[in-house]
């Protein structure tokens, strides 16, 4: 049976780790050529060997971009045209959490700015050039393909809810994320692009548990978890995958929550048991 990205191409950036890397094991084993892009070429390469590992048949190649940059993301963005001939999915992953990020007060103005450069500039100038390419995608309806594609923005619950622990300059980017997801989503909608965000509760991925460096930290973020745990970088890359598939075809200007109920939760019982994740995620 044909996987759900099955002739499709998808540019997932930040894909050396965490959701990204899952991302793109995920796509690749449901049949789509991949485009790993990261700002450490070395990891993206790691990431590529692992794929293809897993995929022996899978078509993947590697980009070192930094996303903040346009001509890196353009680039980006034209090798996985000129590798494949189309640009179906865009995963405009790539972010930062700075630990020096706080609030108001002790947030430094290189901190704002170095955050907001990467994740709120980076995901425009991939929505501009993913839009570019995909006005351009061949028609080949024997095989499904069509103009248009599937954009994917890495937000976060923070851009709905305030975070226990401040993170200023993260949070106000996450939040215009949303906004400009939704804008974009209403501009391009009639010419089959659907633009989508996804908003990932407290995950244990590297960015996170770097950041909540103290089981102080920690425990302020899981107190707010009803499922008592933090999540799986897989989780999200599924919640991706149906936004970047036709399973999602008539989904756009969404911000997709993947949070364990977080966003609908005030404070959970206090001494619940903190469960561990179920084991085929292991």
């Amino acid at each position: 049976m044909p996987g759900r990205l099955e002739h499709r191409v998808a540019l997932i950036t930040g894909a050396g780790s965490g959701i990204g890397l899952e991302s793109a094991l995920l796509f690749a084993s449901e049949g789509a050529s991949v485009v790993l892009v990261d700002v450490n070429i070395d990891t993206a390469e790691k990431a590529r060997k692992l794929l293809v590992e897993k995929h022996p048949n899978a078509k993947a190649v590697t980009v070192k971009a930094d996303v903040s940059k346009e001509e890196e993301v353009k680039l980006a963005v034209e090798t996985a045209v000129k590798e494949f001939g189309r640009l179906d999915v865009m995963f405009n992953n790539a972010g930062i959490m700075h630990p020096a990020d706080d609030n108001a007060l002790n947030t430094e103005e290189r901190i704002w700015d170095l955050t907001m450069n990467i994740n709120l500039k980076g995901v425009w100038w991939g929505c501009k050039h993913a839009i570019l390419a995909m006005r351009n995608n061949p028609i080949d309806e024997s095989k499904g393909l069509h103009k248009g594609g599937s954009i994917i923005n890495t937000a976060s619950f923070v851009a709905i809810m305030g975070a226990a622990t401040p993170q200023l300059a993260y949070t106000a980017s996450k939040g215009a994320v949303l906004a400009m997801t939704r804008e974009l989503a209403m501009v391009h909608a009639r010419e089959g692009i659907r633009i989508n965000s996804i908003c990932p509760g407290p995950l244990k991925t590297p960015l996170l548990m770097d950041f909540l460096n103290t089981d102080e930290k920690k425990n302020r973020r899981l107190v707010h978890l009803p499922m008592g745990r933090f999540g799986e970088a897989i989780e999200v890359a599924r919640g991706a995958l149906f936004l970047a598939s036709d399973d999602s075809s008539y989904v756009t200007g969404t911000d997709f929550k993947v949070d364990g109920g977080l966003s609908s939760c005030y404070v959970t019982p206090e001494g619940e048991q903190i469960l561990p994740p179920p084991s085929s995620l292991v």
